[in-house]
Order: C-alpha cells, then sequence, then structure tokens
C-alpha cells in the first residue's frame, strides 16, 4: 500500500537520448489545431498544410503560400527594402512601436507584413502580393500600403493580372490615421486595373478582419475563399455584444459569405493553382499574363501562346 502513494518517476529527456529505447525526434508530428489529431509533418507539408482528418486549413507564411501557390523558381520580390517608419513614435504600455516592429521582423523573417512581386501561376504571369501574418498580424500600416498600391501600378505597366493572399487583423493602431488611410489609398489604386480593363483575383484565408476587409481584399473580380476561413471586419463576439442577439452557426465563416453572396467561391488549397490558372486562362486577352511557353496547362494538357 505504502507504493501506491509513493512519487512517479518523471520523464528526463536526457535519460531517453541515452537509453536503448527509441525516441520520438522533434518535429516528427505535428499536432491539428482544429481535432487535435497527430500528423506526420512530412505528411502534412505534402497535404499544403491542410489536415487529412478534419480538412482544417492552418495558416501558412507569406512564403509558404507563394510557394505553394507559385511555379517552382518563378517569384521575383519587389519593394522589399519599403519598411515601417514610426511617424507619432508611438508607446503603448511602455513597448515602443519600433521596438515591435523589429521584434516581429525577427519573428517573422520579414521587413514587413505584406510581401509583393512578380511570378508564374501554371505558367501565367502574374503580380502577387502575400500578407505575412507572423508580422503583426499582418495589420496594414503605411508601408504595407506603399508597396501594395506600388504592386498594382507595376501590374498595371505590364499588363498583368493582379493576385492579392490576405489574412490579417486589419489596420495597425500604431499608426493610428496613416493606417487607416491605406483603406482608401489601397482600394483607389485598385481602380486603376478596372480603367485598364485587369483582374484583381482575391484570395481571403483565416483569419480576414477589419480594414483589410473592408478596403482592397473584397473589391476584386473574383473573390476566393479557404474552406472554413473567418472573414469579416468586427469579431463574433464584438457583433453579438453590440447587438446582445446570438449569432447563427457558422457566422463569417467562408461557407456562410459564399451562401450569402459575399464571395464568389470556396476553394480548396490544393486546388488553388489550377483554379487561378483558369481564371487567368479567362482574362488572358486582355493582358500580357498569357502563357509562358513550356508549361502544359493542367486541365487541357495543351500548351499556351506566349
Amino acid at each position: 500500500m505504502p507504493d501506491f502513494f509513493r512519487r512517479k518517476p518523471t520523464f528526463n529527456r536526457e535519460d531517453a537520448e541515452h537509453s536503448d529505447g527509441p525516441v520520438v525526434p522533434d518535429g516528427l508530428w505535428v499536432k491539428c489545431t482544429s481535432c487535435k489529431d497527430l500528423v506526420y509533418s512530412k505528411d502534412f507539408e505534402r497535404w499544403y498544410r491542410v489536415c487529412p482528418k478534419c480538412d482544417h486549413h492552418a495558416r501558412l507564411t507569406a512564403t509558404q503560400r507563394l510557394n505553394y501557390l507559385l511555379d517552382s523558381g518563378s517569384f521575383e520580390e519587389w519593394d522589399r527594402g519599403i519598411v515601417t517608419a514610426d511617424p507619432l513614435h508611438f508607446s503603448a504600455n511602455g513597448d515602443a512601436y519600433h521596438e515591435k516592429v523589429q521584434q516581429a521582423s525577427q519573428k517573422s523573417g520579414q521587413p514587413e507584413s505584406l510581401v509583393t512581386g512578380r511570378g508564374r501561376i501554371q505558367g501565367y504571369d502574374a503580380v502577387v502580393a502575400a500578407t505575412e501574418f507572423a508580422f503583426l498580424g499582418a495589420s496594414m500600416g503605411s508601408a504595407f500600403g506603399e508597396k501594395f498600391v506600388r504592386a498594382v501600378e507595376k501590374a498595371v505597366e505590364l499588363r498583368l493580372p493582379f493576385i492579392s493572399i490576405s489574412n490579417s487583423g486589419g489596420a495597425r493602431m500604431h499608426e493610428s490615421t496613416f493606417s487607416l488611410m491605406q483603406m482608401a489609398k489601397t482600394t483607389a489604386a485598385l481602380s486603376r486595373l478596372g480603367e485598364h480593363k485587369l483582374p484583381h483575383v482575391s484570395i481571403l484565408t483565416d483569419p480576414c478582419y477589419g480594414g483589410v476587409t473592408a478596403s482592397y481584399a473584397t473589391v476584386a473580380d473574383i473573390i476566393i475563399a479557404e474552406p472554413g476561413a473567418m472573414i469579416g471586419f468586427a469579431g463574433p463576439r464584438v457583433i453579438e455584444q453590440i447587438t446582445r442577439q446570438k449569432l447563427p452557426a457558422g457566422f463569417q465563416t467562408a461557407e456562410f459569405l459564399l451562401k450569402h453572396g459575399m464571395i464568389d467561391m470556396v476553394c480548396r488549397r490544393s486546388d488553388l493553382p489550377e483554379t487561378i490558372a483558369l481564371l487567368l486562362l479567362h482574362y488572358a486577352d486582355a493582358t500580357m499574363g498569357r502563357h509562358t511557353p513550356g508549361y502544359a496547362h493542367a486541365s487541357t494538357g495543351k500548351e499556351g501562346d506566349a
């Protein structure tokens, strides 16, 4: 009976490393944040970081997103030197804004919350802008807006379609009115695409909220969302508190928005490259983003014209 109350031995990693028994290496398994099931990490990457059990689409970095979407080796980054300033010398709770920016850059590996450039999607040239959520929640500040507008202007100059990929918490509060101005700035830039009959395809991923949803992300010819993505302006909890009403099941999910006509389609991550390539094929006559010689289209197997 005394043995029952004896303290159980704790696991010691150093002992395990020197033991003859099997040891599970770090990073071998990934735990799904939705169903909590374990997925073999190599399979998880091969499946575009989508859980095979519950189909949950895990968040991606901007680099991962571009690697999955674009043809290998085709991406050329633009304006990496445009970085956030601190026009208000903002500080909150003793934390200076410029220090937060440095920490975010180290954490994400990106100098800003938006990555822009030119790449190919199954042979079709396009200008691409992808948000980096690890950088202050991919919030939209003055540098973000400037990079976005320059990318749109380059798309007009080159007569290429524009693809935006968004997940964001909205406008960056640290820059106050400077960040709110970017909503008008980015939306106005997109009007130039329309004037030149160039398409904007917007891809909304989880989560996409605030000023980004209320500006450029929903001003597009085609709006695509990933399955289960949460999309809105204010969050469900805030809306319930203000309206004092219970929201319907699935409110603000991509599927809910599709049902109510707010987006055009819900597309699985693995199907995005082919889906966007088909859209670019449809718009090809209006743009110079035509099929690169030597690329066979995934659905037809035929090469396009240069």
